[in-house]
């Protein structure tokens, strides 16, 4: 466990302890508050070193556009197109970082097969299916789209 943890976990229980003598519900409260706390701590550790890489097609369906909106370094990138037998590597791509590849010809659907590893060596790997004429991505597109949503 890390250490900022250790000293956030006993600060817990010690104050835990000492509310305790005035009221068991204010200690209570407090114990529920020191335990969010560290739990919201331990998810935030979990969500380091996570590079994620998307694909997109250009405008004019030409060349091929990674972005890394994780947050750490993605490392070793191989990237296969796989109808066009078009195959690629980067050696990095930073946080919040574009690449673009030229394809010089003109795709209409292509499937993208992209291999990383972030710092620590783990591997990842995503799929992604893009067309010319599909539709962009959009964040705010519901699952379930029970209403107009535009």
């Amino acid at each position: 466990m890390d250490r900022k943890l250790q000293i956030l976990l006993v600060a817990g229980i010690i104050i835990t302890l000492f509310s305790l003598v005035g009221s068991i519900y204010i200690a209570g409260v407090i114990f529920l508050l020191f335990t969010v706390v560290i739990m919201s701590v331990m998810i935030m550790q979990d969500s380091t070193f996570l590079p994620d890489i998307v694909a997109e097609l250009s405008d004019d369906a030409k060349a091929i556009i990674l972005r890394n909106p994780g947050n750490a370094v993605a490392m070793k990138i191989h990237v296969a197109l796989v109808p066009v037998n078009v195959e690629f590597d980067i050696p990095s791509l930073a946080a919040e970082e574009t690449y673009r590849h030229p394809t010089g010809q003109m795709m209409e659907e292509v499937k993208v097969v992209i291999r990383f590893e972030n710092e620590k060596g783990t591997k990842f790997s995503h799929t992604y299916r893009l067309s010319a004429l599909g539709d962009d991505f959009e964040p705010l597109k519901p699952m379930m789209p029970l209403f107009n949503w535009k």
